[in-house]
């Protein structure tokens, strides 16, 4: 070691600098190959899905008020099956996709569980703006055994519980195809590359003019993917548009600050900052 710190010593600055760009450069390129390498390696048994291009992806874009109602279709008449929404209610479907006597009709088309009652019993009744939307299932065993022992997740925060948001519901939905040569799928399951491993318990729910819009859209299989995708991103941030006109509103107020402020730095303190003391000592 000292005999290594006296060479070091010795070394003039040009070969202390030559041997250090040597050293960055050997490892730069080692580091370089090595990401190379991994970018390269199958680790991944999922296909990631792309990044298409979302109505509500600009800065300052809202959601699309008319896909959110045909999403709602698409869910209801299709997902709602296999697939719940507890933790949003028809309420929340006011002044976004629906009137409240729209809202109100929605909620009042299913039955409601209540009680108990004065006998102590349980009933049915007709829903209300405050209930949530009903469950298909009573519990999860009962989903369990009704879906070959897959439990079909919650639907109310999925696109924010899952990488990729919009865009892998989407793939996901429109994504079905023959598993390729090689790769075998249990009976009960179909292949989805976009899924973790590729078998998903849940055959394709989405074909062409599987429903019928309200307002006379072509119910093709990705208009239909598209909408719900859009619908389920509202579920999960239905503050997505008052979050964006803050940030505007926001932004006007800061930029009046500091055009403010800029005006009172540039005249208000630039007499104090040029100004100058100087000392004149007695003779």
């Amino acid at each position: 070691a000292a005999k290594f710190s006296s060479s070091l010593k010795d070394m003039t600055a040009t070969r202390k600098a030559v041997l250090g760009a040597l050293g960055l450069f050997g490892g730069g390129a080692a580091g370089l190959a090595y990401a190379l390498n991994e970018s390269v390696k199958a680790n991944d048994l999922v296909a990631h899905p792309p990044t298409f291009p979302w109505n509500h992806n600009g800065y300052f874009e809202s959601m699309d008020a008319s896909s959110i109602r045909r999403g709602y279709e698409v869910y209801k008449n299709v997902c709602s099956a296999c697939h719940s929404m507890k933790y949003v209610a028809y309420r929340n479907l006011i002044g976004v996709s629906h009137t409240e006597a729209e809202a109100k009709a929605e909620a009042e088309s299913v039955q409601v569980v209540d009680g108990p009652n004065d006998s102590g019993e349980m009933f049915e009744r007709p829903g209300k703006l405050s209930d949530y939307f009903p469950a298909p299932y009573a519990n999860d065993e009962a989903a369990r055994s009704a879906n070959n022992g897959a439990l079909p997740p919650d639907l109310s925060y999925i696109t924010s519980a899952r990488h990729g948001g919009e865009n892998y519901i989407f793939s996901l939905l429109t994504g079905y195809v023959d598993p390729p040569a090689g790769i075998n799928v249990r009976e009960g399951l179909y292949y989805n590359p976009y899924f973790v491993g590729g078998s998903i318990g849940m055959a394709q729910a989405l074909y062409n003019e599987l429903i019928e819009y309200s307002d006379g859209t072509p119910a093709t299989a990705s208009q239909m993917a598209k909408d719900v995708s859009v619908f389920l991103k509202w579920c999960a941030e239905p503050e997505h548009d008052q979050r964006k006109k803050m940030a505007l509103k926001a932004m006007m107020m800061f930029s009046i600050i500091i055009s403010i402020s800029y005006y009172l730095k540039r005249h208000k303190w630039s007499a104090i900052k040029s100004r100058k003391f100087a000392y004149t000592p007695k003779n």
